[in-house]
């Protein structure tokens, strides 16, 4: 095996806390920092930082003692510092700035799940944090000990569930579903694996870069009882990669939990190809997948972090051919509005024709692909997957065969769950054709 190139790090105030406390992970949380007095015994504090530490109304700080310990005291522009302590730029607002930017809260049907895809829902299951990011997207709810989610929330999104067989992968997110209690998440995790329809169980969760100390054997003992289950943490900085970190993911890879990454591409965090590609590579180093690299959301306080739309192609650029295939990230927009994650690539297509298509590769090279003469497509009239569509949300009904004739179904139910998501109605056929069957969304026809 490699000897591991990653290190450990713990600032001078703490190098004398035992290590059974360092490494309890209730110990990280009780003693997180939280005011300017906290975090002047650790860094050496600008102005602008101090001006929004002692700032009302800004988002919650809290950052955890090894987390704070992989920072430079004396760099205000360090890439973890940024990510985490305030600064009054957060004060300053920008054009497009929204509460919710994704409109999350318009596809809820439920309190707390967001429905906005055909088959997975995101399902929201605390508002804490181990630590909190300075762009995070939710905000106007994260880090709000009164707007947790209660456990009669619990059962109206379990109960949806349970009512809408075409969801088969459940996303748990928040918040941060690894400050659960260990009870609760696995009761929920138990509850999920009831549900005969619900395939994949993902957890969406930064403890493991914010509270590595988390991810224990027992734990990963738990976990693994309730698979298929995976897992996406949230690395922006090759700095976050940690023997702590490392040894995290080894745990949970060792459990069959597979690991990808989300990212956030940050204004003088991580908007540089270098950097990325030393992130992407470290990540595959300890078994960790790029995922989804983000350009960052229109949220309060974080105009000060938005890139170019430009910067991110740029990135991609220089990672696809430079570097393993599986090791680069999808680059996306999540919509404001709702409207999902729309994935952007520079242009290697540069023209196209009935015939040929005309494609250039990552040093330049253009090449001409020429295309099938005689191609004969797929038949969806004898294909047993097409014969048994579903239906989804965001459609108005399926479309099948009956004596040769489409036959239009309108799921029950479903105009309500449609019209709350604020999308427009787009039907594939006249109402009149619509067969009110009394099926539910999902079912076959």
């Amino acid at each position: 095996m490699t000897p591991s190139p990653f290190i450990s790090k713990r600032a001078p105030i703490y190098q004398d806390v035992p290590d059974e406390k360092w490494n309890d992970w209730r110990w990280q949380l009780s003693n997180r920092l939280n005011s300017a007095e906290d975090f002047e015994k650790v860094l050496n504090l600008t102005d602008s930082e101090r001006k929004a530490l002692t700032t009302q109304g800004l988002f919650r700080v809290d950052i955890t003692p090894y987390y704070a310990s992989l920072i430079d005291p004396n760099d205000p522009d360090d890439p973890i510092r940024k990510q985490v302590v305030p600064r009054a730029d957060e004060i300053v607002p920008f054009t497009g700035m929204m509460e919710d930017s994704l409109a999350e809260d318009r596809h809820s049907p439920v309190p707390g799940l967001v429905h906005r895809y055909p088959d997975r829902v995101l399902m929201l299951v605390t508002t804490q944090c181990a630590s909190y990011c300075r762009y995070c997207t939710r905000s106007r709810i994260v880090g709000d000990p009164s707007a947790t989610f209660s456990h009669q929330d619990f059962e109206a999104q379990l109960d949806y569930l349970r009512r809408t067989p075409q969801v088969r992968d459940v996303l748990l997110s928040g918040g941060d579903p690894l400050t659960l209690a260990p009870k609760i998440l696995e009761e929920l995790l138990m509850r999920l694996r009831e549900i005969p329809h619900i395939e994949i169980i993902r957890i969406g969760s930064r403890v493991p870069v914010f509270m590595p100390q988390r991810v224990t054997p027992e734990l990963c003992d738990m976990l693994q009882k309730y698979h298929p289950l995976w897992m996406n943490i949230h690395v922006n900085h090759p700095n976050e990669i940690s023997a702590e970190l490392a040894q995290a993911a080894d745990r949970l890879t060792r459990a069959g939990i597979p690991l990808g990454n989300q990212s956030v591409l940050l204004a003088g965090v991580n908007d540089c190809v270098h950097i990325q590609r030393k992130l992407v590579q470290d990540l595959v180093r300890i078994r960790v997948r790029p995922y989804y690299l983000y350009q960052c959301d229109l949220v309060e306080g974080a105009g000060h972090f938005r890139t170019p739309v430009a910067k991110g192609i740029e990135i991609i650029e220089g990672l696809r051919g430079h570097t393993s295939g599986f090791a680069v990230p999808t680059y996306v927009v999540d919509a404001p509005g709702g409207g999902g994650k729309i994935p952007l690539m520079p242009n290697y297509q540069i023209s196209m024709s009935d015939h040929k298509i005309i494609l250039r590769n990552y040093e330049g090279y253009v090449t001409t692909y020429e295309e099938p003469i005689n191609y004969k497509p797929h038949d969806p009239k004898t294909c047993e997957y097409c014969k048994n569509k579903r239906v989804e949300p965001g459609q108005i009904g399926i479309t099948g065969l009956l004596d040769g004739d489409e036959m239009f179904i309108k799921p029950e139910g479903f105009d309500e769950l449609h019209n709350r998501g604020g999308g427009e109605h787009r039907l594939r056929a006249d109402s009149s054709k619509w067969k009110p069957l009394g099926i539910g969304p999902g079912e076959e026809k």
